[in-house]
């Protein structure tokens, strides 16, 4: 394997950049289970339920008025790639938290994409830093392979947790197994600490 210049560069805060078990990679691996749903623009919709005051619904134009943000972070799949730099622009997660009146019991969500997938996050991690509702990377739409037209953003964790093509969010009061986390996957997905399997 060759190294790449970077693998061992260091954070602002003194620590390596590059996970355990990671390689660094120019590329963006193309990885999902299934076939690439169709999604069409004009009856996309975008569905918040569960423990919330008041299910919503929005349409494409609707929820990308909730705001806009952009941010730049590096990414880190499970199979082992790391890719640095990536600049995103979308909805910032803590916009749709505004637009949504949650009930004091709400801990988790899971996410739902178009096509079938889930994956289940604490409430915590959704309104960290640098968490938003992407729909370009560096400069340019999402390719449909990469989730266009939106997809979750959750740097810190592993990118399985980064739904593709997402079309909802459910707010739980428990921590319940998405998609992979019933193949054996963990259940938070931590690249720090090699969190890949339960």
């Amino acid at each position: 394997m060759i190294t790449l210049p970077g693998a061992r560069e260091l954070r602002p805060d003194g620590k390596v950049r590059l996970p355990p078990g990671q390689h660094l990679t120019t590329g963006w691996p193309v990885l999902h289970y299934g076939s690439i749903p169709r999604v069409d623009l004009a009856t996309w919709r975008f569905h918040v339920w569960g423990l919330v005051e008041e299910e919503k619904t929005f349409n494409w134009e609707q929820f990308n008025a909730l705001g806009d943000m952009t941010h730049t972070s590096d990414i880190h799949c499970v199979t082992a790639w790391s890719k640095y730099d990536n600049t995103w622009q979308g909805v910032p997660f803590k916009a749709l938290l505004d637009a949504t009146k949650l009930k004091p019991e709400a801990t988790h969500a899971m996410l739902h994409s178009y096509g079938g997938y889930t994956t289940n996050i604490p409430l915590a991690d959704l309104m960290a830093e640098g968490v938003l509702f992407a729909r370009t990377h560096n400069g340019e739409e999402l390719t449909k392979e990469h989730g266009w037209p939106l997809r979750l953003v959750l740097p810190h964790l592993y990118f399985w947790k980064s739904a593709k093509w997402v079309g909802g969010i459910q707010f739980l009061d428990r921590d319940r197994p998405g998609f992979w986390e019933t193949y054996g996957y963990h259940m938070y997905g931590d690249p720090w600490r090699e969190e890949r399997y339960s």
